[in-house]
């Protein structure tokens, strides 16, 4: 009896004692395994970087050219040309200056030229241009000699609607005519000129027309 009990005691023992022993040879394989292995080294690729090569290239610059304009076309017709000859016996006098005379200056321009003034409005006659030729009186002179024409009449037309001045710009000389067509216009009612709703003093030109009447 006492023997199996020495047995059953001494178990626990033993098993622990395998149990460690199994677990050092288990670890001592692992270690002699690990340092057993061989070591794989992984080579590092150095990766390099494909650059193309850079050709420089020459442009020449851009030049405009202008086409050269065609030259003048020759005369069809000849012409003569003054000859070159010099005739040795040619010469040329002396210049006195003593003999030279110092022309006038031109006369000033008349005091009372005409200076133009602008209007927005023209003066008119009252009733129209046909009242000027109601009032012409078509002298005897050229009545019996038969001459037409027109006179052309500058007149001044003042602020109040008169005429002040009058002047012949194109006249029948020596037929009465243009005394006529001065005495139409003077005996003529006018509307004068505004500028800016103000009325002015202007020149205007006036046609006086003469035809006689056929039978």
């Amino acid at each position: 009896m006492i023997a199996q009990q020495n047995d059953s005691a001494s178990l626990p023992k033993r098993y622990r004692k395998y149990i460690e022993f199994s677990t050092i040879i288990t670890l001592a394989i692992f270690v002699l395994t690990f340092y057993s292995m061989p070591q794989f080294e992984g080579e590092q690729l150095e990766q390099e970087q494909y650059i193309p090569p850079i050709e420089n290239i020459e442009i020449p610059p851009e030049t405009q050219q202008f086409e050269k304009p065609p030259p003048p076309a020759r005369p069809s017709v000849p012409i003569e040309s003054e000859s070159e000859d010099v005739d040795e016996d040619l010469t040329i006098e002396e210049t006195d200056f003593e003999e030279f005379e110092v022309m006038d200056e031109p006369p000033p321009p008349p005091e009372n030229a005409v200076r133009f003034i602008a209007y927005d409005e023209p003066p008119e006659p009252a009733g129209g241009y046909a009242q000027i030729q109601k009032n012409v009186v078509y002298p005897e002179i050229a009545r019996e000699a038969g001459i037409e024409g027109t006179v052309i009449v500058q007149a001044q037309i003042g602020k109040d609607g008169t005429v002040r001045a009058t002047k012949i710009l194109k006249g029948i000389p020596k037929t009465g005519l243009d005394e006529a067509a001065v005495d139409a216009i003077m005996r003529t009612t006018w509307k004068p000129a505004y500028q800016r709703d103000k009325p002015v003093t202007v020149w205007i030109s006036i046609p006086v027309v003469f035809r006689l009447k056929s039978n």
